[in-house]
């Protein structure tokens, strides 16, 4: 029992520090476009959850053994969770909607989670 214990500890640990590399990495993708590209457009975030689905599409695939299920508690909710922000996804599409921009608030909507989910089932062909 303590020795479950001490993975689940672990674990938590492991969640929370990959999930910190996560939004560090986000947050170099918004500075190196901001600085490359400066724009109103939120493609770092378009990105950042494309690549974080992609990672999740590929570890839900890979990790499928009992055994695995803490790697993918580390993987998915740490690293992705951190990296990917749904929450800002669908936020700033309403903050364009606000601003008058209407049909490219509603292109952001649609075409998020089209590329996300098309990013998974990628990453589900890369972990064969």
């Amino acid at each position: 029992m303590a020795r479950a214990q001490e993975r689940v500890d672990v674990t938590l640990v492991l969640v929370s520090l990959l999930g910190a590399v996560g939004c560090v990495v986000r947050y170099l993708m918004e500075y190196a476009l901001r600085r490359h590209h400066p724009t109103i457009r939120p493609w770092a975030t378009v990105a950042a959850n494309t690549l974080g689905c992609l990672v999740a599409g590929y570890a839900a695939y890979r990790l499928i053994g009992a055994s695995d299920a803490h790697l993918r508690s580390i993987v998915i909710t740490g690293f992705c969770g951190g990296l990917t922000t749904f929450s800002s996804a669908f936020a700033i599409p309403m903050i364009l909607q606000r601003e008058h921009r209407l049909v490219y608030s509603v292109t952001l909507m649609a075409t998020t989670p089209l590329l996300c989910t098309g990013a998974f089932l990628l990453g589900t062909v890369f972990a064969r």
